[in-house]
């Protein structure tokens, strides 16, 4: 019991998942949270596959990225079948035993006090990860916020598998020093149901506080970079394509506009695969949209692509668009639509099941379609995209909700809570 008061009063936290670069919903909910956690007072240090965070707190180990090859053979032997081998077992506790030492390594190097696990107990990209942490919490008594932004059960591509007992063991653990944080209620009561962990539901966050700052010299020429001519509309889709995110309503509502436009979808497909991407330049065709899939110039840092082209963040495309498209059939929240509320654009948003119970209620004052696209939808938006005045008054409603409801205020407030929680159980 004392070894996990002083554990737990030293303000060292590790933060700990399977990636933490780039501009992914994960890692950008992390960058919040330490921005909070440090003003707090806490020091942040990083366990991951791949990290950009500073080095000098900084733990990489290879095996924990889930892309890594011998965790990518235990997935796909996991995966779509109904029986694994003795070989990939022995594998997983192979790899899981290497994971647990180096967790062990990562909180005696830098004296972690707090474990804060960003997903790699909810979605098995990577097994042994999970499982090793399951096993190091349990044998150390470690204090642990488990952040959980989706759940393998949300998921198809999990639903066949032959990790049945890893997933109940490890994704998540219901271990008495893990302090449960789901980022919606129907995720929350989901975990309840399945599991019996009482979660609390914390939603993402911006930083409404500081309102983004007007286009610098270096993102001036953005609709130029994308050959916008000056009088055709920049519709932004700020999303990696893949099904759920419902692009092809999207395509539908510009071809619908019928304004000159161009469709800017700003990330690559990831880890879900290409063909839906295919699906989508064929329809664009269909529909006469002039569709621009451009991952390659939209990184989390500016840079100079191999080709000598400009690399823009994606606070740099923000400013410049004309209107906001996020047609998602399903979301564990939704970080494009508070980017379009922090931004000041107009958004068409899908009924989406989480939109509908957590932020709808809340007033925000959007587009809606409701799994389709409507003519009425495309009166409001062209109405919207016509009038000054009447965007304006829409797009500052939004952002006052926006500062009331999820701003970092609103996270601080929370993790507050949760401290008090977990040090009322370590004493």
């Amino acid at each position: 019991m004392e070894n996990r008061i002083e554990r737990f009063q030293n303000r060292h936290i590790g933060i700990i998942s399977t990636r933490i670069a780039g501009t992914d919903g994960v890692s950008l909910e992390i960058e919040k949270w330490a921005a909070v956690l440090e003003k707090e007072g806490f020091t942040c240090f990083y366990f991951a596959g791949e990290l950009d965070r500073p080095a000098e707190r900084s733990y990489p180990v290879a095996e924990a990225h889930f892309m890594h090859p011998d965790v990518q053979d235990i997935y796909i032997s996991c995966f779509d079948v109904e029986i694994r081998t003795r070989e990939t077992t022995d594998k997983l506790h192979r790899i899981k035993n290497h994971l647990k030492d180096h967790l062990e390594s990562f909180v005696n190097q830098f004296k972690i006090g707090m474990l804060l696990i960003e997903n790699a107990l909810t979605i098995p990209l990577n097994l042994p990860l999970g499982v090793a942490l399951t096993e190091f919490i349990m044998e150390t008594g470690m204090p642990t916020i488990a952040h959980h932004h989706d759940f393998f059960w949300e998921r198809d591509r999990f639903t066949n598998n032959a990790v049945a007992d890893y997933l109940s063991l490890a994704f998540p653990p219901n271990l008495p020093s893990i302090l449960h944080v789901v980022i919606n209620s129907h995720a929350g009561a989901q975990l309840s149901l399945r599991t019996g962990i009482s979660p609390l539901v914390c939603p993402n966050v911006m930083d409404f506080a500081r309102p983004p700052a007007p286009p610098d010299a270096y993102a001036a020429d953005v609709r130029q970079s994308l050959n916008l001519a000056q009088d055709e509309l920049l519709i932004l889709q700020p999303t990696r394509v893949v099904q759920r995110k419902g692009i092809e309503h999207a395509i539908e509502l510009v071809h619908r506009l019928g304004r000159k436009a161009k469709l800017i979808i700003s990330h690559a497909s990831g880890d879900e695969g290409y063909d839906y991407e295919l699906r989508l330049r064929e329809y664009s065709k269909l529909m006469g949209v002039n569709t621009l899939f451009v991952s390659d110039i939209i990184n989390e840092h500016r840079g100079t692509t191999s080709d000598g082209r400009k690399i823009y963040t994606l606070e740099d495309i923000y400013p410049h668009a004309d209107l906001v498209t996020y047609p998602s059939t399903f979301e564990g929240f939704g970080n494009a639509f508070l980017e379009a509320v922090y931004f000041r654009k107009p958004v068409v948003v899908n009924n989406y099941s989480i939109y509908h119970k957590d932020i709808k209620p809340k007033g925000f004052q959007v587009i809606e379609i409701d799994g389709y696209v409507t003519g009425d939808a495309v009166l409001q938006a062209n109405r919207i995209l016509e009038d000054a005045a009447l965007r304006k008054r829409m797009v500052d409603h939004n952002f006052e909700l926006g500062r009331r409801f999820f701003s970092y205020e609103v996270l601080e407030s929370q993790l507050k809570a949760f401290m008090m929680v977990h040090r009322k159980g370590a004493s």
